[in-house]
């Protein structure tokens, strides 16, 4: 959530904030008035009880008749402590709904517009002319049935739409990809985590989700667990309601999770083959920092995407996520999107988001140094989402017989040079 400090003397800007999002500025005002409100009742309640507190103490020296007509004014003042304590009680309820509808204030730099309204910051790789090499590009589907690495019609028959199996070589794949991804994160210095993937309310709704993205979340009504849709959120979880060493900042973790989404409102749209599925796994980079030092940490984890993403050996682009398109946790977003030869595309294969104090606040999560208790900021970044990695593995280092050339930096993991047609 953002600082309540922040919206009173920064209004204006949180409005526009809200209105580049597409969100609603009244939000604003509404958060205004009820913190009035809020304040107004605090005020109140603490002179009652400053007041009960003097009455309390002149009551114990007090005798007769005297005694008789304080403990009255007493009992007086008591419904009054009471009454103004449940109004503080409603206007912190109050206060903290609307708090909760609030996005995070947008970086000033993101791209202002809607999803298509991003800004293409550098295309890294050149995508192949299979026309000039003397054949068609096969899709990753046919490509991995020629392989038998991925199975669509079985895990549809046995889960229903948007679901897969990954076969043979196709799980060998998956393990590569998340061993190598782990290797790598361990050696620039993240812990290795394997999270929980059923979360309680409080962690789903800390890190943002239960928002506008809460339409995609899988929720299980009967036991009240949500099933996450990144390791983000238990990642970002992991420290709720602690207070940190400022020593150990920045704190980076690396999640190894099945991930689940709902893909509402989705229909009709990449229903063929695994680019848009409702259970994948996928390696994601989590931070810890200091407010200060968030901007720089967001171009490291970026930078490591595009690591990961150079020894696939596969095209890529960086774009600059528009304001319309980011998330309520995220000031800035951007994402790595891999060329699809099939599609003519760039598609999305990792993002990475600047979350700053926003998730911190909510989770209760703090740092404290010489001049006090501060909260952390939080950034989030895909090392590795397995099912789109494996879509343009296939599609950009296939051969005319069906076959794929396996990147160099997978071959220790993988053991083989090449997919071969089972």
């Amino acid at each position: 959530m953002i600082d309540l400090k922040v919206l009173r003397e920064e209004a204006e800007a949180v409005r526009n904030s809200q209105r580049v999002r597409g969100e609603d500025p009244e939000l604003v005002d509404q958060l205004l008035a009820a913190d009035d409100l809020r304040r107004n009742a605090i005020v109140e309640f603490e002179k009652y009880r400053a007041e009960q507190n003097i009455l309390s103490k002149a009551v114990g020296a007090a005798k007769g008749d005297e005694k008789s007509a304080l403990l009255e004014n007493a009992k007086e003042l008591a419904a009054k402590v009471k009454s103004t304590d449940a109004i503080r009680a409603e206007a912190e309820v109050n206060t903290q709904k609307i708090l909760l509808k609030i996005s995070n204030l947008i970086d000033s730099n993101a791209p202002v517009g809607g999803e298509a309204d991003f800004v293409v910051l550098e295309e890294i790789g050149t995508p192949r002319d299979f026309a000039a090499e003397g054949f068609e590009a096969k899709d990753h589907v046919e490509l991995g049935k020629i392989l038998k690495a991925i199975d669509t019609e079985r895990g549809a028959k046995v889960s229903g739409a948007r679901f897969y199996y990954l076969t043979g070589m196709g799980a060998l794949l998956e393990f590569a990809l998340v061993n190598y991804a782990i290797s790598s994160a361990t050696k620039a210095g993240f812990i290795p985590v394997i999270p929980p993937v059923l979360v309680k309310p409080a962690a789903m709704e800390g890190t943002g989700f239960l928002g506008q993205a809460a339409e995609n979340v899988f929720h299980l009504e009967e036991d009240d667990f949500y099933l996450v849709g990144t390791s983000e959120v238990p990642l970002a979880a992991y420290h709720m309601d602690e207070i940190l060493d400022e020593s150990s900042l920045p704190l980076r973790y690396a999640g190894y999770s099945s991930c689940f989404r709902r893909e509402a409102g989705t229909y009709g749209k990449d229903t063929r083959g695994i680019i848009r599925v409702h259970q994948f796994d996928k390696v994601e980079m989590f931070s810890f920092c200091k407010l200060e030092d968030a901007a720089a940490e967001h171009q490291r984890l970026l930078q490591w995407e595009k690591d990961f993403l150079n020894a696939m050996e596969i095209p890529f682009r960086v774009i600059d996520v528009a304001s319309g398109d980011l998330g309520s946790s995220a000031i800035r977003k951007f994402d790595c999107e891999a060329w699809i030869p099939t599609q003519g595309t760039y598609r999305e294969v990792t993002s990475t988001s600047n979350c700053t104090e926003f998730q911190a606040r909510r989770l209760n999560i703090r740092y404290k140094d010489a001049t006090g208790t501060k909260s952390v900021a939080t950034l989030n970044g895909t090392l590795v989402a397995i099912p789109r990695m494996i879509v343009a593995i296939l599609e950009n280092h296939q051969n005319a017989d069906g076959s794929v050339n396996v990147p160099l930096a997978l071959r220790p993991f993988l053991g083989v040079d090449t997919l071969l047609p089972a």
